[in-house]
C-alpha cells in the first residue's frame, strides 16, 4: 500500500499559531489552500501586470504542498524556528527528512512529479510561494485583530515588515488593491444596486436597499 495521500489528508489535524491565543483555529490544510490561492494570484499578477512568464499552475501546486512536511514534524512556532541560525538550520534538515519520508510513500515512478511540488527547483516559484505564505499569515493577523484579539498585533506588524522587505511589485499591488477588503465586514463587502444609491460599498447603502425591498 502507498500511504502518501492518507498522510496528506491529515494536514487538517495540524494546528498553526500554537503559542498564540486564537479567536478561531487554523490548520495547515486551510492555510495551504489559502496560500495556493494567493500564490496563484501573485503569479497571475506577475505575468499580466509586470511582464513575467512564471508557470502559474506550478506556483499554485507548490503552494498547496509547501507545508506538507509539517504532517510529520508539526508546526513549529515562528519565534522558536527563527530564534537563532542553529535552530533554523536544524529545522531545515528535519523538514528535508520529513519530505523524503513522504516521497518514499509514493510509487517510484510518481516521486519525481511530487518532488517538484514539495521542493520546487525554480527560485521564482519558491519566491512567490514564500510571499504568499507570508501574505496568508498577515491575513490571519488581520482577521484576528478584526475580532478584537490584540494578541496578533505584533505578528501583524512583523508580517507586514517582512512583506515590505520582499519588495515584490505583484505583492505590493495585491496589498494595495485587494488586501484592504479583508478588514471589511460582510455588509461592507456587499454592493448595493438600488438606483437611489451611489453604487458604493458600505452597510448604509445595503440597509437602504433592504428597506426599499421590504416596503
Amino acid at each position: 500500500m502507498n500511504h502518501f495521500f492518507a498522510y496528506i489528508n491529515r494536514m487538517r489535524f495540524i494546528q498553526r499559531w500554537s503559542l498564540m491565543r486564537n479567536s478561531y483555529t487554523e490548520n495547515i490544510q486551510e492555510h495551504s489552500h489559502q496560500t495556493a490561492v494567493l500564490a496563484h494570484a501573485l503569479a497571475v499578477l506577475r505575468n499580466e501586470r509586470f511582464g513575467g512568464q512564471v508557470d502559474v499552475g506550478a506556483v499554485a501546486v507548490a503552494a498547496l504542498y509547501h507545508d506538507a512536511g509539517e504532517i510529520l514534524t508539526g508546526d513549529m512556532p515562528t519565534p522558536i524556528k527563527y530564534y537563532n541560525p542553529g535552530i533554523r538550520e536544524a529545522y531545515k534538515a528535519v523538514e528535508q527528512v520529513a519530505e523524503d519520508k513522504l516521497l518514499s510513500m509514493l510509487p517510484e515512478d510518481l516521486r519525481p512529479a511530487y518532488e517538484d511540488a514539495l521542493r520546487p527547483a525554480d527560485p521564482e516559484i519558491e519566491q512567490l510561494v514564500r510571499a504568499a505564505d507570508k501574505l496568508s499569515a498577515h491575513i490571519k493577523c488581520i482577521e484576528e485583530l478584526k475580532a478584537g484579539n490584540t494578541e496578533f498585533r505584533q505578528a501583524a506588524a512583523q508580517t507586514a515588515a517582512a512583506m515590505d522587505a520582499m519588495a515584490l511589485p505583484e505583492l505590493d499591488y495585491f496589498r494595495e488593491h485587494f488586501l484592504p477588503s479583508y478588514s471589511l465586514t460582510l455588509d461592507e463587502l456587499e454592493y448595493c444596486w438600488h438606483p437611489r444609491c451611489r453604487r458604493r460599498p458600505g452597510p448604509r447603502f445595503c440597509r437602504k436597499f433592504r428597506r426599499a425591498i421590504m416596503s
